[in-house]
């Protein structure tokens, strides 16, 4: 980020005037840790070529942040496009993309162009790409090999010049092997790949980030604002994030509306979901790319059972309870298989969306983050087997509200204006 585009502040402030419609799960970066700053400078490297983006990472680590800043440093002169394609209606996707002409399906009363036309000489971003209709990835792979889109009812090609950036929550290697995603089309999109680690994985960046947010919200509540204490700052940078940076940002609105005294304390942070990191973190390999996975230190093993002579029925138990879970699930499998109930798949399937939503702290993108699938995904199985209602109960007003556009779209960058901020 050049040092021109920075305020007084030390923040970057991204105009969303003509951004869109947004996607938003973080709200601002810190490029302070230096896992954090190795994914700032891979993605200086890479904006000016024009190279399809491939960004993955959790729900909440600010991908549509980083597709942005990619934009910004792209030096295109086109407007930057965010699409959620978990949002997006099969049997409407196309005409969203690729438009569409009068009288081309029920409805269709005038001409529209889609959303690569309109992002022509900008960038378009589409999260949760893993969402995408397989129908829909072969005609993307089109627009990428010929640069043009053919609007529904039409047979006359447009010329669009677009950079496309992608970003998905899930490992589309094992959905390509799943037959959920074209192999062909996965290899055009990842020319460069950016992984923006988790919270838990940039410890350097919680600290900013708080500090950020107690300044944002107390200038908004008209408030004075408060100090984070170190104790307060150790209890953040032990827990383990599940909802990243969001799940940061509400945490520190919390704290600020219950802490009567001038400084943040331990008991004024709401941490929901694991109390703390289970594993240590470790340094980031130098000999890894940058944006690599950070390893975590490995456990010790297990010591095996005394023996005892209590019998059999004793040591089977205590194999039991030493088995791996994989394979305490394949046994339980194999033994539902032997006496199927007749809605077995869905007894299961229920069961097991069930458990991830309870587990969870009846949260939809945690709860999907267990699954291993995007939060529209999760709440279609929720509504499914009846465990979420029409989203006027409150659990679903909370997830309506993190999924909230805002106009708040900032990027900290570097340890001395973080630290303003």
């Amino acid at each position: 980020m050049p040092p021109s585009d920075a305020n007084d502040t030390g923040l970057l402030t991204l105009d969303s005037a003509s951004a869109g419609p947004l996607s938003i799960r973080a709200r601002s970066l810190a490029f302070v840790d230096p896992a954090s700053q190795a994914v700032l400078q891979l993605i200086e490297r890479v904006a000016p070529s024009g190279a399809p983006v491939m960004i993955g990472g959790d729900s909440g680590t600010g991908k549509e942040l980083i597709a942005r800043h990619i934009h910004t440093l792209s030096g295109r002169t086109g407007p930057f496009l965010a699409i959620n394609c978990g949002a997006i209606t099969e049997h409407l996707a196309e005409s969203e993309l690729f438009g569409h002409e009068a009288g081309a399906f029920t409805g269709a009363q005038g001409r529209r162009e889609g959303w690569f036309e309109a992002a022509h000489r900008g960038t378009l971003f589409l999260d949760e790409i893993g969402d995408l209709p397989l129908s829909l990835q072969v005609k993307l792979l089109r627009v990428l090999q010929e640069r043009e889109v053919v609007r529904l009812g039409s047979r006359k090609p447009i010329p669009v010049d677009v950079r496309l950036v992608t970003a998905t929550n899930v490992d589309l290697g094992e959905a390509v092997s799943a037959g959920h995603f074209r192999l062909d089309l996965f290899y055009r999109l990842n020319i460069v790949q950016v992984r923006l680690p988790p919270l838990r994985e940039r410890l350097g960046d919680i600290g900013p980030l708080a500090r950020h947010f107690l300044s944002i919200y107390s200038k908004r509540l008209g408030l004075p604002e408060p100090r984070l204490g170190d104790a307060a700052l150790r209890a953040l940078e032990a827990y383990d994030w599940p909802g990243n940076i969001r799940e940061l940002e509400n945490v520190i609105h919390f704290a600020l509306l219950v802490a009567s005294e001038q400084e943040i304390r331990p008991e004024h942070l709401k941490l929901a979901g694991q109390p703390t990191r289970r594993h240590a973190v470790a340094e980031p390999s130098s000999s890894g790319p940058p944006g690599a996975p950070i390893a975590a230190a490995p456990q010790a093993p297990q010591s095996p059972p005394p023996s005892t002579p209590q019998g059999a029925g004793f040591h089977a138990a205590s194999a039991a309870a030493t088995e791996p879970p994989p394979a305490l699930l394949r046994r339980a499998v194999q033994a539902l298989l032997e006496s199927p109930p007749k809605s077995l798949f869905n007894d299961v399937e229920r069961l097991l969306v069930e458990e991830s939503y309870r587990v969870s702290g009846r949260n939809q993108v945690r709860a999907g983050a267990l699954l291993g699938v995007s939060r529209n995904v999760m709440r279609t199985l929720l509504k499914r087997h009846g465990l979420i209602g029409d989203g006027t109960s409150p659990e679903d007003a909370e997830e309506a509200d993190e999924a909230e556009t805002s106009d708040d779209h900032v990027l900290t960058h570097g340890q001395g204006q973080a630290e303003e901020a």
